[in-house]
């Protein structure tokens, strides 16, 4: 058995919600850099090299890449030869998230009740928490901070199976077209297959956390992450709505086994600065 002190969680939740707020992962530059190439329009070319210029401000500068820094998502992935001290794993997230906001100062979006009194925490806490009990002796952290104006955008359909591929495809490009300019494209789309109604939506938003340089391990979903980037691209959005060829940098898959008369589809969309980290203790 390891003991491991949750203030170590506290830690690392605090150090990554400041980086990620400020730095686009390596993998995304360069997905943005490949996009700007791909540009011949004048606007779509100054809008490429409008995302590119903000992302080196804000990491020269230490400032937010965008005003919404976004609602956090953790994953704690927990081995069963782990014994915490000091505490609650879930306390300590909180903590972290807290500290990490308000010690960055950076934008505090998350409301107590969402529909009556919707009062500012005042710190971005609570955070969503998932956890998962693994073999092993670590705790693997996986996290984001998800913007409301791409998740605005997201759906999910309850198709039937005789729905198929084709199904799947319609319903994900039609979210992406429905999305527009509004989800601050080029996105990173998140695609959950299978499950069920709730197993299916986090699929969608897991498949965020997948480096853009990384394609499904199966062939068939990778096709179909590649099918889906392509038609993805000749809907002619551009970035941030000013038309051109990159609507989108990667379509990521996610799948799980479902019931035989089901075939959930969730499409979580992204903006092109899909903030995550990982961090294993």
């Amino acid at each position: 058995m390891r003991e491991i002190s949750v203030r170590e969680i506290e830690e690392r939740i605090a150090e990554a919600c400041g980086e990620i707020a400020v730095r686009y992962s390596p993998d995304l530059i360069k997905a943005l850099q490949k996009g700007r190439t791909q540009e011949t329009g004048f606007r779509s070319v100054t809008a490429m090299d409008i995302l590119l210029q903000n992302a080196e401000t804000a990491a020269s500068q230490n400032i937010p890449i965008c005003q919404d820094t976004g609602l956090v998502i953790v994953w704690l992935k927990i081995g069963s030869e782990v014994h915490f001290t000091d505490g609650l794993p879930s306390e300590a997230v909180n903590r972290g998230v807290a500290r990490g906001y308000t010690e960055c100062y950076l934008r505090a979006s998350s409301v107590t009740d969402p529909l009556y009194e919707r009062k500012n925490t005042k710190d971005n806490t609570p955070a969503v928490i998932y956890t998962e009990i693994v073999e092993g002796d670590q705790v693997e952290i996986e996290m984001m901070a998800k913007g409301f104006g791409s998740e605005n955008k997201s759906a999910l359909k309850m198709l039937t199976p005789a729905d198929g591929e084709k199904g799947v495809k319609d319903f994900v490009l039609e979210t992406i077209r429905n999305a527009g300019p509004n989800a601050c494209p080029p996105f990173v789309v998140g695609v959950g297959i299978g499950g069920t109604f709730d197993s299916c939506a986090v699929n969608a938003k897991r498949a965020l956390l997948r480096p853009v340089s990384e394609s499904n391990s199966d062939p068939r979903y990778k096709k179909l992450e590649d099918d889906l980037l392509t038609e993805a691209n000749q809907l002619g959005i551009g970035p941030l709505g000013f038309h051109g060829r990159t609507t989108a940098l990667k379509v990521q898959v996610e799948y799980a086994p479902t019931h035989i008369a089901g075939l959930p589809v969730a499409v979580n969309m992204c903006c092109h600065v899909c903030r995550h980290a990982r961090m294993v203790i």
